[in-house]
């Protein structure tokens, strides 16, 4: 069993996007089918991949994964879960009330903050309903990338807080007692997830600073909600088995050193090393597998053959076309963990050492910068949008405009709206139109949130206008102007983030048809992490090279404009480290 300690019947994977949850998850749940419990994986990740994993369509639904006996699986869809959250709100109007006044209630529920508690709705009666999984006898949730995680983690007790505070009956959902409705639900769940002998987290991590930073910042907030049964599984531990292979050498001392400095809240915890695959865990075959010693046939599946790809230019190669206004917005988009601070940070510095004003910024609450930049660059500043920060000053602005003129009753009620979970939402929004607002002075580099995020907040302009307008006096300029400015090609340049593997490629593909369906057509693919342009000759790398040909054919030659492809770097001292650095900084929040 890949995931130590004894099995719950409540299993929760969670960690930084792209260290192998979905992996770690399916290859669990097939484990524990084949020993003959009956199992239910669902994921709860806007982005996930489980049903390419399983090679079936999932939907809300429980549905039989073929191959398996006694192994179901089910994807909890946001929007679809939003759908029908709203008509089940909504229809008990229609009919009773004018059409206008039903329009009204409908955009009451179109915003983000309705779509987080679908979502968590669905999965609340997977944890708190007995009857909803009284078939099973383990359910597994592959969840959302960190961030997401702890907010839907802590939806319980925010919305009983909320519950509790609320004594108007109005909400930005619209009326409280459809909610009310569900709170003994609600409450249950929570009380699931902190009873030790139903529940179990697995915080799953990569041997990398940044993803085990992560794991230990989840462990502790976690911790704080009551959910302290925890364990550790750590994927893709990598030892070299040619010493004449640099690449690997390099890999492996990396990889050693971070866990020599495994950070002091997961030293503790059970843990399971999981050895770096050479194949793509993508089917029955490789996730029986995955953690266990590597049959000869996967290594030398793979079809060889040319590497046309060693002809891509170096990323610095889109500088000249990226510049060439002298001003602008750069977006680094994709699935958690594929690298797109990385690629932000590269490009900020590269941009900052040819003289131009660049401000580097994340709306990435799992982002690193501070760890990938290092040092100050000349010309380059940097920030990241604080979800406390912007709430706390968004809600004093609420207060000063829209409530200047109430009673102390309505001051109140304001509040009170005020203190739902959907105000984060619309103050981190507002952060990120400022952001690209200051592209008109000179370059900005977003790094941006993982996919499911990233279309939460450029998919929710309208109804964040709608929600400002109720809210206060005036639409902010930076908010008006920000879907045309992202839809301009002269002044936002979106580069696709990717590594050369099925899920985080396929992936990207998805995000390129929503975006081209939202008017922003990218600029570029940026395939990080590869290994085709080195020479390997460790057995493992070798054939994860030979692995990659398929999925980089498949991005040139049907999906990208224009691809750059940033090999696997030996020397991990990161982008940002300039030979002239100032001291060293920290984040400040953005203003």
């Amino acid at each position: 069993m890949i995931i130590p300690g004894r099995v719950t019947r409540n299993l929760f994977l969670t960690g930084k996007g792209g260290v192998g949850k979905t992996s770690v998850a399916s290859a669990a749940a097939v484990s524990l089918a084949d020993a003959g419990e009956r199992v239910l994986l669902v994921s709860t990740d806007p982005a996930s991949n489980l049903g390419e994993v399983f090679g079936v369509e999932l939907g809300m639904t429980p549905v039989a994964v073929p191959g398996v006996a006694n192994l179901f699986a089910m994807n909890i869809d946001p929007e679809a879960a939003a759908h029908a959250y709203r008509e089940r709100m909504v229809e008990p109007y229609r009919g009773l009330l004018p059409e206008a006044s039903v329009r009204s209630i409908e955009e009451q529920f179109s915003g983000a903050c309705t779509t987080e508690i679908a979502a968590f709705d669905e999965f609340a009666k997977l944890l708190g309903d007995d009857s909803a999984t009284s078939a099973y006898d383990h359910v597994l949730f592959d969840t959302a990338p960190t961030g997401h995680t702890l907010r839907l983690l802590s939806l319980p007790a925010a919305w009983t807080v909320f519950f509790d505070a609320n004594v108007g009956g109005n909400s930005c959902l619209g009326p409280l007692s459809g909610l009310a409705d569900q709170r003994a639900l609600y409450e249950k769940a929570l009380h699931a997830l902190a009873d030790g002998d139903v529940t179990t987290l697995v915080l799953v991590s990569r041997p990398e600073p940044a993803a085990l930073a992560e794991s230990e910042r989840s462990s502790r907030e976690l911790s704080e909600l009551g959910v302290r049964n925890q364990r550790l599984v750590l994927n893709g531990v990598f030892a070299a088995t040619d010493p004449n292979d640099a690449t690997a050498v390099a890999m492996e001392a990396r990889g050693r050193a971070s866990l020599e400095e495994l950070p002091e809240g997961l030293a503790s915890l059970p843990r399971r090393d999981v050895r770096l695959m050479p194949f793509g865990l993508v089917g029955l075959a490789a996730l029986r597998a995955f953690g266990e010693d590597v049959p000869a046939r996967f290594s030398n599946s793979f079809p060889a053959g040319d590497d046309p790809e060693r002809a891509s230019p170096p990323l610095e190669s889109l500088l000249p076309d990226l510049t060439r206004r002298g001003r602008g917005v750069i977006l680094t988009m994709g699935k958690g963990g594929v690298g797109k601070t990385t690629v932000a940070t590269r490009l900020a510095v590269a941009l900052a050492r040819l003289g131009h004003k660049v401000h580097l910024s994340t709306t990435d609450p799992a982002a690193h910068l501070d760890l990938n930049l290092g040092s100050r660059v000349a010309n380059l500043t940097v920030s990241r949008i604080d979800p406390a920060v912007e709430t706390a000053d968004y809600t004093a602005e609420v207060m000063a405009t829209a409530g200047e003129g109430l009673d102390e009753q309505g001051r109140a009620l304001l509040e009170e709206d005020l203190r739902s979970p959907c105000t984060e939402e619309i103050a981190v929004f507002r952060a990120f139109a400022r952001i690209v607002d200051r592209g008109q002075d000179g370059f900005v580099v977003l790094d941006t949130a993982p996919t499911g995020h990233t279309l939460l907040l450029l998919d929710a302009t309208e109804a964040y206008h709608r929600d400002v307008l109720r809210n206060a006096s005036a639409v902010p300029e930076a908010v008006r102007e920000l879907l045309p400015r992202l839809r301009d090609p002269e002044y936002t340049r979106v580069l696709i983030v990717t590594l050369p593997e099925a899920t985080p490629v396929h992936e990207a593909a998805g995000l390129q048809r929503d975006l081209l369906r939202a008017g922003i057509a990218p600029f570029a693919w940026i395939v990080n992490q590869c290994l085709s342009p080195l020479s390997v000759t460790d057995p493992v790398l070798a054939a994860r090279k030979r692995h990659e040909r398929a999925f980089l054919r498949e991005i040139v030659e049907e999906l990208s404009p224009c691809t750059v492809l940033m090999p696997w770097q030996v020397d991990a001292s990161g982008p940002g480290t300039a030979p002239d650095a100032e001291e060293p900084r920290k984040l400040e929040a953005v203003r």
